[in-house]
């Protein structure tokens, strides 16, 4: 036999015994694949939270014929709104005052009635605080601003209070091991009904953080919510 045709044979019996492995190996994955038993289950954490900030615009309106002395008048009713807000505690850093938006009915786009005032102007004084309860209590007492003739409006969507809860962060660790801790809870009630026992995590997914109004009539009040998704591996 020739050194070249021994060498073949040995190829050939090495390449074989390749195969041979890869097809046993191959069939062993595929063993342990179709025993390999999991399940996946979500656990639930949610809070209600009181709110860290308050953004507060307050916005009136006026009318007038005569545009200086209308700009006078918001200039006017400008100090009183600051100085109320001042009377209930906040402090002149946390409020601020936007430019009047003022519309001249006469000007070619509009109703040009002369029953009707030629000049509508509207003034927005915004609070940013974090001392929410003090907000409460002077969005209770904001009446007395109409009984010194100015118009406060309430309903729009640009002077609506809003109120925001910053410190996510701090809760967010305790939330994640509470909503693993009855995503567990589920496995394991899962695996008794199944005549099984709950072994390790396979993967899990924290899911996200949501934060909303806990209800329409308390706003102050935020629902905080997150679901974590886990899959379990399962015994016998």
């Amino acid at each position: 036999m020739t050194t070249r045709h021994t060498a073949w044979i040995l190829g050939a019996s090495f390449s074989f015994g390749l195969v041979a492995a890869s097809f046993t190996l191959g069939q062993q994955l595929m063993s342990i694949k179709s025993l390999e038993r999991t399940v996946q289950v979500k656990g639930l954490s949610e809070r209600d939270i009181a709110a860290d900030t308050v953004i507060w615009p307050i916005k009136f309106n006026d009318v007038g014929n005569d545009l200086p002395t209308l700009v006078s008048s918001i200039e006017r009713k400008n100090e009183q709104v600051i100085a109320f807000l001042k009377l209930h505690g906040f402090s002149p850093e946390e409020i601020s005052v936007s430019v009047p938006a003022i519309v001249d009915r006469q000007a070619g786009y509009h109703d040009g009635n002369p029953n009707q005032p030629r000049f509508t102007a509207s003034s927005i004084v915004t609070v940013y605080s974090t001392h929410v309860d003090m907000a409460h209590g002077a969005m209770q007492k904001l009446i007395e601003l109409s009984k010194n003739g100015i118009a406060i409006t309430g309903q729009d969507y640009d002077s609506r209070a809003e109120f925001l809860f910053t410190g996510l962060n701090s809760i967010k660790p305790a939330m994640i091991e509470e909503a693993t801790r009855n995503a567990r809870e589920v496995a394991e009630k899962f695996a008794a009904d199944s005549n099984s026992r709950v072994g390790k995590i396979k993967q899990a997914n924290q899911g996200q953080f949501t934060i909303g109004d806990r209800d329409s009539s308390t706003p102050h009040i935020k629902k905080i919510r997150v679901v974590a998704t886990v899959d379990y591996y399962l015994a016998d």
